[in-house]
């Protein structure tokens, strides 16, 4: 098992999603470590949860593990996308993060300060708006056959068909009411919160600009790995999740399955 202390020069390989790009490179040039970066589509999560496992899995086992001391999750919990991961030769490390957003904010106690404040918020950065049209071909909308413009529909239903599907699909706007833009400091920003006040106003929602912060990332390239903010699994143990304020677990060879990804 890794120390937790802030040890230098180790070389990691990273596995993340593409929504923290810009926040995790820089976080990597400022590394005390030598971190290589592997980023995988946002679509990842727009796919059956099953198959994201199997495309994580895969990548993991592809890592040569002869030239690092262990692999960086950049995922949260993710609808259980990262449960049933499993280490093979060098530990895995992972944020206890429910989602990325946990990544921007800085720590999942300033995420659950502001959830619980704030109900009904939908995020945005400026990944999100630069990745959002990076879809996997056979997400689950594709499957349903749901990802379709509205002149499709009309084309293949008709108008009153095509309102009720189109109406359907927009349901899920009605559990926000506010659009927060966090700032992390990176990329060309003005112009992305210009452009998240505009959706605000137009879905008829509250607009805030939150500051953001990169302590989580940099906890996680430098080898910071406490147990309160970090799930590291040893080799041969898998990932499972927790309803609690862990969020994640790991559980060994001899522990009940978990839903793992390949044996």
């Amino acid at each position: 098992m890794f120390s937790t202390s802030r040890s230098v020069g180790k070389r990691l390989k990273l596995i993340a999603c593409e929504i923290a790009f810009r926040e995790m490179c820089l976080v990597a040039a400022q590394s005390r470590n030598v971190v290589d970066l592997e980023f995988l589509t946002k679509g990842l999560h727009d796919i059956e949860r099953a198959d994201m496992q199997t495309r994580l899995q895969a990548r993991i086992d592809a890592v040569d593990t002869d030239q690092y001391e262990a692999i960086l999750l950049g995922y949260g919990r993710c609808s259980d996308g990262v449960v049933g991961l499993r280490a093979r030769s060098i530990p895995l490390v992972i944020p206890r993060a429910h989602d990325c957003i946990t990544f921007f904010l800085g720590s999942k106690e300033c995420y659950r300060d502001y959830f619980d404040t704030h109900p009904g918020t939908y995020f945005r950065t400026s990944g999100w708006i630069e990745r959002e049209f990076a879809n996997e071909a056979q997400g689950v909308m594709a499957k349903l056959g749901l990802d379709k413009s509205y002149e499709q529909y009309v084309a293949e239903h008709g108008k009153e068909n095509a309102d009720f599907i189109w109406q359907s699909l927009a349901s899920w706007q009605a559990n926000y009411e506010r659009l927060t833009f966090i700032e992390t400091g990176v990329g060309i920003e003005l112009r992305y919160a210009e452009r998240v006040r505009t959706e605000a106003a137009d879905r008829g929602w509250a607009y805030e600009r939150l500051d953001g912060s990169l302590a989580l990332l940099r906890r996680l390239f430098d080898g910071d790995w406490a147990e309160d903010a970090f799930l590291v699994v040893p080799p041969g143990h898998t990932i499972a999740s927790c309803n609690d304020e862990r969020i994640l677990d790991a559980v060994g060879p001899s522990s009940p399955s978990v839903g793992e990804a390949s044996p």
